[in-house]
């Protein structure tokens, strides 16, 4: 595609994502669907853009007035993913020298917020988490994510998996903890490879996996991935259970499971059993009440913790929708509570970095619910013998209550875990 028509059409997808009508990779997708004659470097060029300029809008809004033209386009031009001299081929000589300007600006001469990039009411609860780490923090949510996998144990090993990905020219290395991930850089087809096909692997941050493993589901059990989306988690914990027992997973959303459903098939397990619930208090959960061995609460979020992937989200939530989550988490958990049987275990999780949606969450119920002890989630992992397990974790009086993922601490998405036991 001619530059200027690059640029034209990544001002425009610039200029639909900003409108936070609905999440930046369903604007994305919806454009590419529309506009099929795209190829691969050009949608790439246009979805890295996109996120660019989602990561660091605060700067991009304070360096675009002094531009001309429309302001996506000046967006698009500060954001762009591509060669300079690509770029600014497509440029007037009066944009050229405006974006030479742009670049000269040293980030130590910046405000805070244009560095940081985060809306304001974010700020000070992240800084009083994470103190001087603040600012790595920041460069880890901008930098972008990784990918990583998750070698399907049920079906193959993750040694032959790597040697088949590296026959294709892809580099994975284990991932430090889970002992079912590979990391790989950049972005391959990696559905057009048989061992995908096959079910050997599925894309999973390794934060999810760790999730899978504190569940620890054992073979004949009966389990319940209660908000199972699109059934990431309810794979590995069946995968853990050698598709023996029984697998409950639940949604609110059929057609999240219904997406779900091609990926059960790759992956050779039998003992999944996917059901629609129309909320918590559904008769289907009723019927389980005091049943089940062990339920995974991966409760709806803001997802505060996935701002590498998700950059579009800390401009579309704000102080009351963490409240109003809140709320929803509570009852959720509350209910999930129920299904789990005497000596069963529970554990409440999200993506999120908020202690409003994480440890607020966790003392309540802890406090409402005295039947359900605590349990140190360092110690489970150490127990799996996930590597250096205690630094994954953090609170209670030893620092390993909860499982507290960071992306700059841990290369993995932002995540939360609580785990108890009922009496």
């Amino acid at each position: 595609m001619h530059p200027k028509a690059l640029l034209e059409a990544c001002s425009e997808l610039v200029r639909l994502t900003l409108k936070f009508d609905h999440p930046a990779d369903a604007i994305v997708s919806r454009f590419f669907r529309e506009h099929r004659g795209l190829g691969p470097r050009e949608r790439a060029t246009m979805a890295e853009t996109v996120y660019t300029v989602l990561r660091k809008k605060l700067l991009f809004d304070h360096l675009a007035p002094s531009g001309s033209g429309p302001k996506e386009r000046r967006l698009a031009i500060l954001g762009f993913y591509g060669p300079g001299d690509f770029l600014r081929s497509a440029l007037t000589d009066q944009e050229i020298r405006w974006l030479d300007q742009c670049e000269a600006v040293k980030p130590t001469d910046l405000m805070d917020r244009h560095r940081h990039n985060l809306p304001e009411w974010l700020v000070q609860p992240l800084k009083d988490q994470v103190g001087n780490d603040f600012w790595p923090l920041v460069e880890s949510f901008n930098l972008g994510a990784g990918l990583d996998l998750r070698v399907n144990d049920f079906k193959a090993k993750r040694a032959d998996v790597q040697k088949e990905l590296a026959k294709a020219g892809i580099k994975a290395v284990p991932t430090p903890y889970s002992p079912w991930g590979l990391r790989i850089a950049g972005k391959p087809a990696l559905n057009k490879m048989e061992a995908f096909t096959r079910g050997d692997f599925e894309v999973q941050d390794e934060g999810s996996q760790l999730l899978a493993m504190l569940v620890d589901a054992k073979r004949g059990e009966m389990v319940v991935d209660f908000c199972a989306g699109a059934g990431g988690k309810t794979l590995a914990i069946g995968a853990a259970m050698r598709s023996t027992g029984r697998l409950y997973a639940f949604d609110t959303s059929a057609g999240r499971l219904d997406s779900f459903k091609p990926r059960m098939a790759r992956s050779g397990l039998s003992n999944v059993h996917p059901a629609a619930i129309a909320h918590e208090r559904d008769d289907r959960v009723k019927r389980l009440s005091g049943k089940i061995d062990r339920v995974l609460v991966d409760a709806p979020c803001t997802g505060m913790g996935t701002l590498r992937r998700n950059p579009d989200l800390k401009w579309r939530q704000n102080e009351k929708a963490v409240e109003e989550m809140a709320v929803k988490q509570t009852a959720i958990l509350q209910s999930a509570a129920r299904l789990v049987k005497p000596g069963g275990r529970l554990v409440y999780a999200t993506c999120s970095v908020l202690p409003q949606e994480n440890e607020a969450i966790a003392e309540a119920f802890s406090i409402a619910n005295p039947d359900f002890i605590p349990m140190q989630c360092g110690d489970i992992l150490d127990g799996l013998k996930v590597a250096e397990a205690q630094k994954l974790c953090a609170g209670g009086e030893n620092g390993a209550l909860y499982l507290r993922l960071w992306p700059h601490r841990h290369s993995t998405d932002g995540f939360f875990a609580a785990v108890w036991q009922k009496k």
